[in-house]
């Protein structure tokens, strides 16, 4: 089989070595993929959010299946067009990514179809937004409608924090059209899980849970990044809450998207918070979470390949689906100053993996057979092991095997997930 990957982060470089393992597997084409995919694939300079692009490469180069990986071409309705060719997709067609392209029309799904979520209003107009915060209790959640990066989501401690957000969100656009609207939330508490779910429109399997940590800096302060790190499974994520989830939560999302007309088949991300009041969705993502994947494909022992065309044909099983036992922990190795101002271009020593050890390249190009720092998260230093702390221990050790100039990591990736373990 030959396969088309759209992306080219740590996210589809783990797809990529998990879809590897099937003996079926004769070549994968990734559009752009990366310096470091490249060794895995074979990269094509087209972008993934060019879908014309996209056709354009499926119609000339032979496509038996295709994984759209990123938000910006499953929304734009890449999955869409490669059907229309003939090519089996594991990803939702566009009218069913919209349940993340618009966090109006999710937010609006959840409220029709009683899914638990923060009480929230809508805004098209800043000064309205900006009037009604001002009445509002603190600390209060401000989010851009549409793609942001994984960074369309601002929490304000004051009024004078909201205004400054709703001003920078609406009209100086700094995420673009995606400010034209905006959601006002009330402010969640509680540990916060994330659940990758594979769906084939009807049936829903859990995927093993996990924790992201989204602050640039440690102890969770700095801004808000595309993810430093990630651990799984996480510990806040008990059966009995798992189960509830899926009673009051996946279930519902899946049937509510189907009543809509907009069957979902691919992978939905669910975003969760378990407050004192019962586990509330904060997101939906219509794909595989980055960094997440990079933890959960390891502790997969399924075939990946198998899983995604049960999906794709509508013949999801609940077996088909395994994860073994053990733990597994991601440190992101970023340039500094990311999310902001970084350099880049510097000369990325990689190191020897073992097994149970992966590493993951997000942002790195190749020059003259050197691979160099390209993006602001550079890759994902991954270990499984039998228990969390030997994980952490181990992702770390490896990160510390790594070197380029300006690397940068969180030092406390696992820090909250351990001492959650102690506890009990």
């Amino acid at each position: 089989m030959k396969i088309l990957v759209v992306g080219g982060g740590g996210r589809e470089h783990a797809i990529i070595k998990s879809l590897k393992k099937n003996k079926s597997v004769e070549k994968i084409y990734a559009l752009p993929g990366n310096g470091g995919i490249a060794a895995d694939a074979e990269c094509y300079p087209v972008k993934a959010n060019d879908v014309d692009g996209v056709v354009a490469f499926a119609q000339t180069h032979p496509v038996d299946f295709a994984v759209v990986a990123p938000d910006d071409p499953l929304v734009l309705g890449c999955v869409d067009k490669l059907e229309e060719l003939g090519i089996p997709c594991f990803g939702p067609r566009a009218n069913a990514a919209i349940i993340e392209g618009s966090k109006v029309f999710s937010k609006n799904l959840m409220k029709k179809y009683g899914i638990p979520t923060a009480e929230s209003e809508t805004f098209s107009d800043a000064e309205e937004a900006i009037a009604y915060l001002k009445a509002h209790d603190f600390p209060a959640v401000i989010k851009a409608d549409g793609l942001a990066l994984g960074k369309g989501v601002i929490i304000a401690q004051n009024a004078e924090e909201a205004e400054k957000a709703v001003r920078e969100i609406m009209c100086d656009k700094v995420f673009g059209a995606s400010g034209n609207k905006i959601l006002v939330e009330e402010f969640l508490t509680g540990p916060e899980v994330s659940v990758l779910s594979f769906i084939d429109g009807e049936t829903v399997v859990p995927m093993v849970s996990s924790m992201d940590h989204k602050r640039a800096k440690d102890n969770d302060e700095g801004l808000n990044t595309g993810g430093m790190g990630t651990i799984a499974p996480n510990p806040y994520y008990t059966e009995a809450i798992a189960k509830e989830c899926m009673e009051r939560i996946f279930r519902p999302t899946v049937q509510a998207m189907k009543a809509e007309g907009r069957t979902f088949r691919g992978c939905l991300y669910f975003g969760l918070m378990l407050t004192p009041k019962g586990p509330k969705v904060i997101e939906y993502n219509c794909r595989f979470g980055d960094p997440e994947t990079q933890v959960v494909l390891p502790l997969l022992e399924s075939d990946l390949l198998e899983i995604m065309q049960a999906v794709q044909k509508g013949e999801l099983k609940e077996d088909m689906v395994r994860f073994q036992d053990g733990c597994a922990c991601c440190v992101v190795l970023a340039s500094d100053g990311y999310p902001q101002a970084y350099k880049s271009g510097f000369e990325i020593t990689l190191s020897q993996t073992a097994e149970d050890e992966n590493v993951y390249i997000a942002g790195a190009k190749t020059e003259d057979g050197v691979l160099k720092t390209a993006g602001g998260r550079v890759l994902g230093a991954v270990k499984t092991a039998k228990t969390l702390k030997e994980a952490v221990d181990g992702a770390y050790a490896l990160a510390n095997r790594i070197h380029f100039e300006n690397a940068y990591k969180r030092t406390d990736i696992g820090k909250r997930a351990l001492a959650c373990l102690q506890e009990d």
